[in-house]
């Protein structure tokens, strides 16, 4: 119930966030283009209204937004309808890939005027004769014609028809969004059940001011499965739901019946809004449109309210109602099928384990009597822990036994000089190893690590591996697997050894699977907390059991002696396996023909399918292979997609199909989305620095009425450009604010502020479109690297180097100092690091997926405003606009509360955001000129105090431009697969944008040149800039070593590289170019 409860709140979250995009984008181009609803189209609807519905994470039937139209304006706005649907309408056809619809046939079937439906005359078409505002729909996403009446429902008045009316009259009168009741509605010829959700758009981006007005409804139909699934793990079925409904339905209402006329009692048309769903793990049946659940069972009944949208019965029209829906959760005979037998066995199980531990403490505490021998005996248990964490139990046991026997010393004529520097000579005994005729060897790699973790602080790689490798030791001890060794990013472990175990083959692909399951599931849960990509991580597992008929085959174990020893494995079971492993596919487990032959004949063949193709192994020649997949399992399913392309090399990149399949999985078991996890990673960023900021105030005595004032004056220049400046006076602090300092671990932000700010970025992530490379998951990609940098910046001491008068020895002497040593005072101000990760997050916000010159070219809206560095200005509006809205009050707050934080705020954020643009040549010759001028060795070393200041803070504003764009193509100075991975999405962002003639060539034609020439002429270069302002410590090393080592892998494959990408293009656009 948590998990449909947090999916409806991220709806009605993400639907004011959408409206909120659309009052501040219409507030800001009716201005210019001196226009106003409902005489207004919104741009690029589809595309914002399909990432609207992947924010929600649900099926979402129709997206449409009506304005409101007043009786004076209907043939006006009539006209309007008729001359912008063509437009609007090969816009959203292009956008959404629709090749079965064309613009002539959609304004064929649209009706040309403002009109209803007679449902009595067989739904004749009617045009609205009556007085008063109209509301009818425009634009709709996605672009369908009706299923009964086959036309569009463009201009079909809303509130023509009774429920229609009744939930506009409630939005107009509360100015707020409402929701309808249960309906059924025919979705790809298949009735399901939904609701009709109604979101006003205001006036103004400002949603709480009093003199606000709704101009428009956003309208959606939703289906209530949605929120129902995934909210189950596999194995838990029959849990049946009730939703309820708090209000009645009156039917004779909504489908008109006049009830006088044929003398009906009106309570039988009125009934309770209910409908029971069943659901059976991640899957949910509806079983019917009442409460069907078994009434033996309501003793055990659950009760959760599901949506509230806590209306005071006093603000609502007379007569009308706002459901409250409340879930009520029952078993079912299923249900109680799958406990029926299992709980006396396990409530017996437990109550013996916690007796013979019982007894055994007893025991033991008996046993060891007195203080000395209880430390005695402790300092043993710690060590034979030790031991028993490297051995094996048996091996443990008969280490101790060797220990204890005495040396062979006839061992010695071996080798007389055989000695380790410490007296000891490991032939006086002999090797603890045996031969394990019965063993299976499972070899499991983290696909992508060695990319991923190069972009992670070490902490945070660690955490990755301790999270995951203890998972998988917890599965290897209930599997009774035996764990060998972990090997960098690969897990090594076997089944029949050191104990034999009965069915070693089986038990090791239950092993197997079991580690497949827990990798996606930890995987996900860690991308909250360990940033973007973290999800993509995939393990890639091989298994080879031993071939009894080969010596070969056999498997070696025992204890290689020396320094650190440890229990190994050795053999050509250990080489096969290892094969099978780099030879296999992400996700999924490959198995050799040895251990399918020991699976068929315990009767589970249908746990495997054959590979297509064999592989051809070094060493080995041509091997069929198997894939696991256990019909009777949910843990994996096996794609029957062609995947058999022969592997002969490790690779870390994931495939193409294990990508897909990786997409398929994207809502997790906890029902966030990608898009949420990256929030939930940038909001503790933020968090964390805010906290920082707050820390670091103190007492602030400011008036809020000229704070408002200053709030409001900012950004009423569209130009953002114009704001730029070449040096941004940073925050320098004295002895006396830095005592003031708080522990920022103990600052609480509060729960408001904390929400608003997650509120707030999803309204940034809902800014951005789904380009392959300009879109969210880059911007959250930019923000690590910039997360990492900054926390790279070297400090000179504990004290952020300090400077003490030598004549006082008193700090409080020097009244402005730089805090931050060789950092120019970067590190000493919080806000400077909040606003440069803030602005990070918003610089591609709402980025059209072409270049700024592409946008002028086609002289668009933005264009015609900015004139230059087009997406960047519009990115910084769109954001600042939303930011500075009203129910953002308690976030503005703990970022600012002066006018000099706020204007320093503002000024680094259009400072960095515009530093972005670095295919303006004028704009980067005088960032050169700039650098030339801050880092020039002819600098004078006897400057005024008040000279010093300005010199460190031009040093800083320039360190500061140069993060935010190493940090923009950051991709190009990491792992070469990162590197990849982001060029190839770049290189399909382009190639779309020229098939799609808005660019003037070809860009595979100089892609494999041009990426030379940037590395030659910009990246490296940067790199290098980095690494002698001295700042960033070894990140400036780091960056430009993977920046040369890329360039060169480059210059080797770039030309196939550029071809794959071609051809990865071609099989998505379906065989043709």
């Amino acid at each position: 119930m948590t998990v449909s409860r947090q999916k409806a709140d991220q709806l009605f979250s993400a639907l004011d966030a959408f409206s909120v995009m659309i009052s501040s984008q219409a507030a800001t181009e009716n201005v210019l283009l001196n226009s106003s609803w409902p005489f207004y189209t919104i741009p690029d609807f589809s595309v914002k209204s399909k990432r609207l519905v992947q924010l929600l994470g649900a099926t979402v039937f129709l997206v449409t937004v009506s304005p409101v139209v007043h009786e004076h304006e209907r043939d006006e706005w009539a006209d309007y309808m008729r001359t912008e649907n063509p437009v609007w309408f090969q816009e959203s056809l292009d956008n959404e890939g629709n090749t079965e619809l064309s613009v002539d046939l959609l304004v064929q079937r649209t009706v040309p005027y403002i009109h209803t439906y007679n449902l009595l005359y067989g739904l004749q078409v009617e045009k609205i004769n009556r007085p008063g505002e109209v509301l009818p729909t425009f634009q709709q996403y996605p672009l369908t014609l009706h299923a009964v009446t086959n036309a569009m429902t463009i201009g079909y008045d809303t509130i023509s028809h009774p429920r229609g009316a009744d939930l506009y009259e409630i939005t107009k009168e509360t100015l707020r969004p409402t929701i309808g009741f249960t309906e059924f509605y025919i979705d790809r010829k298949t009735i399901v059940a939904g609701t009709q959700v109604l979101q006003p758009i205001y006036d103004t981006a400002d949603t709480t001011a009093e003199d606000r007005k709704i101009v428009a409804i956003l309208s959606l139909l939703l289906h209530w499965l949605d929120f129902f699934k995934e909210v189950l793990v596999q194995d838990q079925d029959g849990v049946v739901v009730v939703l309820r409904s708090a209000c009645r339905v009156d039917y004779a209402r909504i489908y008109g019946i006049n009830l006088t006329d044929y003398a009906l009692d009106p309570e039988d048309f009125i009934s309770e809004d209910a409908i029971t769903y069943q659901i059976d793990g991640p899957d949910v049946i509806m079983l019917g449109e009442e409460d069907l659940h078994d009434p033996k069972y309501d003793d055990l009944e659950v009760t959760e309210v599901f949506i509230d949208l806590h209306f005071d019965e006093l603000e609502l029209p007379e007569g009308k109602c706002v459901p409250t829906l409340s879930l009520h959760v029952y078993p079912s005979e299923k249900l109680e099928a799958t406990f029926r037998n299992s709980n006396a066995a396990i409530y017996a199980s437990v109550v013996v384990v916690i007796f013979v531990f019982t007894s055994l403490v007893f025991l033991l505490y008996d046993y060891f009597v007195g203080r000395r021998q209880q430390k005695v005996m402790d300092r043993i248990v710690q060590q034979d822990q030790i031991v028993s964490n490297v051995f094996p139990t048996a091996i443990r046991d008969r280490l101790y036994e060797a220990q204890a026997r005495p040396s062979d010393k006839s061992k010695r004529e071996i080798d007389d000089g055989l000695d380790f520097g410490d007296g000891s000579n490991y032939f006086d005994s002999l090797p603890l190893a045996d031969l394990f005729p019965n063993v299976t060897v499972v070899i499991a790699d983290i696909v992508g690590f060695t990319a991923w973790s190069s972009a992670r602080e070490p902490q945070q790689v660690f955490l990755l591996l301790e999270s995951i490798y203890s998972s998988f030791d917890k599965i290897a001890y209930r599997h009774d697997i035996f764990k060998v060794e972990t090997v960098g990013d690969c897990y090594v472990a076997a089944a029949g050894l050191p104990e034999p175990v009965k069915n070693h083959a089986g038990v090791a692909c239950e092993f197997a699977l079991d580690c497949l399951k827990k990798m996606r599931e930890s995987t996900t849960k860690l991308e909250i907390s360990l940033g973007p990509d973290t999800a993509d991580l995939a393990l890639r597992i091989g298994i080879h059991r031993v071939v009894k008929t080969k010596i070969s085959g056999q498997v070696t174990a025992g204890v290689l002696r020396g320094e650190r020893s440890r229990f190994q494995l050795f053999g050509d079971t250990m080489n096969t396996a290892a094969r099978m492993e780099h030879s296999g596919e992400c996700n999924r487990v490959q198995i050799s023909q040895a251990t399918a032959d020991l699976l068929s004949g315990a009767g589970f063949s249908h746990w495997t399918t054959p590979r297509t193709n064999k592989i051809y192994l070094k060493g080995k020649g041509h091997m069929q292979t198997y894939w696991m997949r256990k019909s009777k399992s949910p843990r994996v399913k096996v794609s029957t997609t062609p995947d058999d392309t022969v592997v002969t090399t490790e690779s870390s990149e994931l495939s193409e199909h294990s990508a897909e399949r990786r997409d398929i999985a994207d809502n997790a078991e906890d029902g966030m989305t990608k898009t949420h996890r990256l929030v939930e990673w940038t909001v503790a960023i933020l968090t964390s620095l805010l906290q920082q900021i707050i820390a670091s105030r103190g007492v602030v005595s400011q008036d809020n009425k000229s704070l408002l004032e200053a709030e409001s004056a900012i950004g009423k220049n569209p130009t953002v450009l114009n704001e730029f400046v070449p040096i941004i006076p940073l925050k320098r602090f004295n002895e006396e604010e830095l005592g003031r300092r708080r522990r920022p671990s103990a600052i609480d932000i509060g729960y408001e502020a904390t929400s608003q700010l997650r509120k707030y970025l999803l309204i940034v992530a809902g800014m951005y479109q789904d380009n392959p490379f300009h879109n969210f998951e880059h911007a959250i990609h930019v923000t690590a690297s910039v997360k990492k940098l900054l926390t790279r910046i070297v400090n000179m001491d504990e004290r952020n180097g300090l400077e003490i008068n030598t004549a006082t020895r008193r700090v409080e002497d020097v009244d402005l100092v730089d805090l931050a040593g060789h950092s120019y005072g970067i590190t000493s101000d919080p806000l400077t690091q909040f606003a440069v990760v803030f602005s990070a997050v918003i610089h591609d916000a709402d980025h059209p997926g072409v270049p700024n010159t592409q946008l002028v070219k086609e002289n668009t809206r933005c264009a015609q405003i900015y004139k230059k560095s087009v997406a960047e200005q519009n990115s910084v509006n769109l954001a600042w606009d939303a930011l500075m809205s009203e129910e953002y009050s308690a976030l503005r707050a703990c970022i600012y509360q002066t006018e000099s934080e706020l204007q320093r705020f503002r000024q680094l954020v259009v400072n960095t955001v515009m530093a972005t643009d670095i295919a303006d040549k004028e704009l980067q010759a005088l960032r050169k000129a700039r650098w030339e001028t801050a880092f020039s060795t002819g600098e004078s070393s006897m400057e005024s105090s008040a000279g010093h200041i300005e010199s460190e803070d031009r040093k800083a504003t320039i360190v500061i431009e140069h993060l935010i764009q190493a940090s923009d193509v950051s991709h190009t100075m990491q792992h070469w697969q990162i590197y990849r991975k982001w060029n190839e999405k770049f290189f399909m962002e382009c190639y779309s944008a020229y098939k799609e003639g808005r660019a003037d060539s070809d860009p595979s034609k100089n892609w494999y040149k041009g990426e030379i020439g940037f590395f030659d002429f910009y990246v490296i270069p940067l790199a290098k800039k980095l690494q002698n302002c001295g700042v960033f410590g070894v990140s400036s090393d780091e960056y430009l070593n993977y920046a040369t080592s890329n360039r060169d892998e480059w210059v080797r494959e770039g030309e196939g590289m550029v071809q794959q990408y071609l051809a990865k293009y071609k099989r998505r656009a379906g065989g043709g170019y």
